[in-house]
């Protein structure tokens, strides 16, 4: 573990580029306990676009939805989903030649006129990259889906989601229908965005093993450049690019790379350290030295976790598809040298969540969740598209939310259950423009707690370091540098600061 006093000198120095931090606002200590869940991959269109009192489909117009081909026209048909609409293996099979000819318009999956594919099947995966974002997001147009990705008109679809569990979750506290991914991209950028408000770096990538993987940009530096033989129509294949690579061309980190500790994707080194993921592996992130929110916390003696599902499982070698199917690039601590094996921190914060979370519920129903606690469910229960199927993560979450409704801890808790990012789904509304990072598209995030707001949509502007700034302010913590980034950049483009969650609460009572 970092010694305090360093921790201390980094927080100071922190300190002196944010800002002194402030005492908390009036009301914001009747919160002691604030739970995040982090779901995966659904846009607030794919899921909740029917939620009564919200933006969604129905503010929609046909223009708006209206997608163009990659030469800036419009398509005369969505292309069908490359590969089929359902994922590998699963029955019933949806063929790509059944999904063709759909028209140019957002449709519902689950539709029985249409392909009757209920939130019970898992759909094919769907590119959620950093620079196919950007490029399908189209500068706020969000008229590029279908033509930079590589699933075709599935990104259009959306669903009924009014028979979900959650639904009634939202209905009975805080729905937010403008909050926002804090990156573009994928699961892996916007964990770091959750952890730290952050963005990895890979020094001196062009002369190491990840060479290969620094991607070939315009000068706009957030277009990949196409290939000489990439089919120029959406309806003639999925698009090839010179170099689609995880590092950008000033070595940041924007795509899935794998922890320099296990459990990691990648094994230790031949005769290596067995705790470690072998460095020399392309795909290996060296360990990261950002002040994360974690550390921050730390320094002024508030007790906190990220609770992983199946952690201790895989580590015990018993991680395997499809279930608990442990995803290794959703634990964003297990990145930093801070939380590296062998640290009392690593082993203070870095908990199991127990299969089906169950170690996790046990803490709730116990009353001992610590101050701050984060939640990841184990793949198989995370919505992630290609892999996990809605209904089954969605029943998780709203039994996680009965548990915490009776926990011990309730009458003074703030719950946030919210997507880690939209899993390339389409949403309408044009992302805020702030850095170069984000944020990107619309997801769904539910404020959950006995002082929210009941029975109500939130409209105001969101984002995943929303969730920070509310610890911000309740702990009297510094302020991360990337906030200050974030709130300059939506300045400099006329942009309102993001919120804290606290206008989805009354704090006043």
């Amino acid at each position: 573990m970092r010694p305090f006093s360093s921790l201390f000198l980094a927080s100071t120095a922190l300190a002196s580029v944010a800002g002194a931090a402030n005492a908390a606002p009036p009301g914001y200590d009747k919160i002691d306990t604030v739970v995040v869940i982090y779901a995966e991959n659904r846009s607030f269109d794919n899921l909740y676009g029917g939620f009564p009192g919200a933006n969604g489909l129905a503010n929609v117009s046909a223009d708006q939805a209206r997608q163009l081909d990659r030469d800036g026209k419009p398509l005369s048909e969505l292309p069908p989903a490359w590969g089929g609409l359902t994922a590998k293996g699963v029955t019933p099979v949806v063929t790509e030649a059944q999904s063709a000819h759909l028209g140019n318009a957002s449709f519902a999956i689950d539709d029985a006129s249409g392909f009757n594919e209920k939130t019970s099947v898992v759909t094919r995966d769907l590119w959620h990259r950093f620079y196919q974002e950007q490029m399908q997001i189209d500068d706020g147009r969000n008229d590029k889906f279908a033509a930079w990705a590589d699933s075709g008109g599935l990104v259009m679809g959306h669903y009924d989601g009014s028979s979900l569990p959650m639904w009634a979750v939202a209905k009975k506290y805080v729905l937010a229908d403008n909050f926002f991914q804090g990156a573009f991209g994928g699961s892996f950028l916007n964990h770091f965005q959750l952890a730290c408000a952050c963005v990895p770096v890979y020094p001196n990538a062009d002369t190491s093993p990840v060479k290969a993987q620094i991607a070939v940009v315009e000068a706009d530096g957030k277009t990949l450049k196409v290939a000489d033989n990439s089919p120029p129509s959406a309806l003639g294949g999925v698009p090839k690019f010179v170099n689609d690579g995880a590092i950008t061309p000033d070595f940041h980190v924007v795509n899935t790379m794998q922890p320099p500790y296990q459990p990691s994707a990648n094994k230790p080194a031949e005769g290596g350290d067995k705790a470690l993921a072998d460095p020399a592996q392309p795909t290996t992130l060296p360990p990261q030295h950002d002040i994360t929110i974690g550390d921050l916390l730390s320094l002024r003696g508030i007790d906190w976790a990220w609770y992983a599902g199946a952690w201790q499982a895989t580590l015990d070698g018993k991680n395997a598809t499809p279930v608990p199917n442990f995803q290794f690039h959703h634990q964003p601590f297990n990145y930093f040298a801070a939380y590296a094996p062998g640290t009392a921190a690593r082993t203070a914060h870095l908990r199991d969540g127990g299969l089906d979370g169950s170690e996790f519920i046990k803490a709730i129903d116990d009353g001992k969740l610590p101050s701050v606690s984060f939640y990841k469910p184990q793949g198989n229960l995370n919505e992630h598209s290609g892999y996990a199927d809605v209904t089954s993560g969605d029943q998780h979450l709203a039994d996680l939310v009965a548990h915490l409704e009776k926990s011990p801890q309730w009458s003074h808790m703030l719950v946030v259950v919210t997507y880690d990012e939209n899993g390339g789904f389409w949403d309408h509304v044009a992302p805020p423009k702030a850095d170069r990072w984000g944020p990107g598209n619309r997801v769904p995030a539910f404020i959950i707690s006995p002082y929210a707001k009941m029975g109500t949509v939130d409209h105001t502007q969101y984002d995943t370091t929303s969730i920070l700034r509310f610890i911000t302010a309740r702990y009297d913590l510094p302020v991360l540098p990337g906030i200050v980034a974030r709130d300059k950049a939506l300045r400099n483009n006329d942009q309102p600061p993001m919120g804290d969650l606290s206008a989805a609460l009354d704090l006043g009572r």
